[in-house]
């Protein structure tokens, strides 16, 4: 086609590579800002950039090529059916077969042996076995994963993995032998006999574990969306990539049984029934938002993560190319054309207060000061007459930055998102033709109930009580320093189908308000937009049920009380004024432009 990119080409190609090493001709290949997944036959792996970085397409290719392998070469139930109960011996069983599955279908294939070499050196820069200093710090299930594919392949693991693996290198080669799985290469059920041996020569199980004799007559033919393979938690994130309400609800019921996690949380504790209205935060859904006193909380409350290591602070551009954040730029004006007229008049009313309290005045007949023009005459005729300067005089509009923190969250999808964006463009711009600097960021998290942090705390057996258990996405869609029209364009990501999900309120407010307190202006106001409680499935299951709304609520007393920052917040829908000193709360998203210029024109009008 004449009009088709270099982009373009490079996805129709990948698509039919991927087909065809599947075998499977009805293969969909997709894009992804978020984290790669795969769904049965549907395949997300990472969006390269409109110019091809090399690095950004050998990830997509490594991605594509393992996906697709994994299709053709591997049987699900099969799998599952075989697979240990305990979750770091499960995780180990499963980066196993991983590897298997890789080097048989790179066997005799240098480009595809290539293209999961690049990728698997991408993901390790940020593994957890790259920062490990003792045998207790390796994750596992990494580690053995990269040993068995080096003795599957000949293929050495990659430089940055190599001090970690170095730290069990001699404890494995002691207790097993990894090179005997190589004999089993093409037959799974052999090759999961091997691997359970394995895990019990490294006691990672009690005994050997065998596939069940009983399920060996059933069909193999079972597909991996009806088993808990090791792609139910990709399943998770998929759920939120805006595939419709009953797909992603589906997702949803099959992940809760993922690794047995339904039935052993429901025997932990009471408090995990507090993560199950979560479960409707998917696609569509609204999460139920709790309203408990405030003098239901303790004053004394240690609040932690259990890693930060998949948190992401990202612009707005790193999430989207140009093209689509133009597509969805469009799409946010096409849908608010009739509200942004409305909008703009409050704005320009905000302007007018703002620019009447920078009205410049001046002491005019001074002994000093700079030369009053007007007085040039009596300079001339009188050069001995003093009092012909004349000194400005100091105003009380001070420097000032205003910060927008906005909640992205899938409870706020819809007409709420939209015109906070809306809002929070028309904002930047008054504010800036007043010299107000304004800065627009974000919150959410990076996938639905968990992501790679639950996927470690799995790994580590469960410990009671990790603190917050998700990845935390902080979005920058305008930095301060940053001019309006530069951005204008960052604000349709809001649009973006699955990019909102969870929401950590406490963590966000911290980062917003440590990203003010490093300005130099005199004055900061931080605004937060939300609609109501903070709401995470996954780490309300495992804690206690107003885990994330008790650190939600020291954080905002710490800063009324303590900081030089500003803080109102505007809810949505639910009342924030239980947590906010200062706050309004309106019943319709329409109300929102006309409340943020009126708080705003309210503070500076503040004596």
């Amino acid at each position: 086609m004449a009009n088709e990119t270099p982009l373009d080409r490079f996805k129709a190609v990948l698509g039919g590579a991927a087909r065809a090493l599947a075998d499977a001709p009805d293969v969909e290949l997709a894009y992804t800002a978020d984290a790669p997944s795969q769904s049965g036959k549907h395949l997300k792996v990472p969006m390269p950039g409109r110019t091809l970085p090399p690095e950004q397409v050998a990830e997509a290719r490594g991605f594509a090529d393992g996906y697709a392998l994994k299709l053709r070469h591997h049987d699900a139930g099969l799998h599952a059916r075989g697979a240990p109960v305990d979750p770091v011996a499960r995780a180990v069983f499963d980066a196993v077969e991983t590897a298997r599955v890789e080097a048989l279908g790179s066997r005799g294939y240098a480009g595809i042996a290539a293209n999961l070499d690049q990728a698997l050196d991408l993901r390790m820069r940020s593994d957890p076995l790259t920062r490990a200093r003792s045998r207790a710090e390796v994750p596992l299930s990494t580690a053995l994963g990269l040993l068995a594919r080096e003795a599957l392949t000949g293929r050495e693991s990659p430089a940055v993995a190599q001090p970690g693996l170095a730290l069990i290198r001699d404890w494995v080669a002691a207790k097993s032998d990894l090179s005997a799985l190589a004999l089993a290469l093409d037959d799974q059920r052999a090759f999961q006999q091997l691997a359970a041996r394995m895990l019990a020569d490294l006691e990672l199980v009690e005994g050997e574990q065998q596939p069940d004799e009983a399920d060996e007559g059933e069909s193999d033919d079972e597909g991996s969306d009806e088993s808990p393979d090791e792609d139910g938690d990709e399943g998770d994130e998929q759920g939120g990539e805006g595939q419709g309400e009953v797909e992603a609800r589906g997702e949803q019921r099959d992940s809760d049984s993922d690794e047995g996690e339904g039935q052993e949380m429901g025997e932990d504790s009471p408090d995990d029934l507090d993560g199950e209205p979560g479960d409707e935060g998917e696609e569509g859904m609204q999460p139920v938002r709790p309203n408990r006193p405030f003098s239901d909380f303790s004053p004394q409350f240690d609040y932690k993560p259990w890693t930060t290591e998949f948190d992401e602070v990202v612009t707005a551009t790193e999430l989207c190319d140009a093209d689509e954040l133009d597509r969805l730029r469009g799409y946010l004006d096409q849908q608010l054309a009739h509200l942004q007229s409305a909008v703009s008049k409050l704005a320009n009313r905000l302007q007018r207060r703002l620019m009447a309290q920078q009205n410049r005045s001046w002491d005019f007949d001074q002994e000093e000061g700079m030369l009053d023009a007007a007085r040039l005459a009596r300079v001339v005729v009188s050069p001995g007459q003093s009092l012909s300067y004349k000194v400005e005089r100091d105003t009380e509009f001070r420097d000032t930055v205003v910060t927008l923190l906005i909640d992205n969250s899938g409870s706020m999808r819809g007409r709420p998102i939209s015109i906070a964006a809306i809002s929070a463009d028309i904002l930047a711009r008054t504010l800036e033709r007043c010299g107000v600097k304004t800065e627009i960021l974000g919150f959410t998290t990076r996938a639905w109930k968990g992501g790679q942090a639950r996927e470690t705390w799995l790994a580590a057996g469960r410990p009671p009580q990790p603190g917050r258990l998700n990845d935390l996405r902080h979005i920058i869609y305008k930095k301060a320093d940053e001019p309006w029209r530069r951005a204008r364009q960052n604000l349709g990501l809001m649009m973006r189908e699955g990019l909102l999900k969870e929401n950590i309120d406490g963590e966000a407010l911290l980062w917003a308000h440590n990203r003010l307190i490093a300005r130099p202006e005199e004055r900061r106001i931080l605004m937060v937009i939300s609609d109501g409680a903070p709401v995470d499935d996954s780490t309300l299951s495992v804690n206690s049920g107003s885990y994330l709304e008790r650190h939600l609520r020291q954080v905002i007393g710490w800063i009324e009380s303590k900081s030089p920052v500003e803080l109102i917040a505007i809810g949505i829908g639910h009342d924030v004024t239980r947590y906010y000193e200062r706050a309004v709360t309106i019943m319709d998203a329409e109300q929102l432009g006309g409340t943020i210029m009126e708080q705003l024109a309210a503070l500076f009008d503040a004596k």
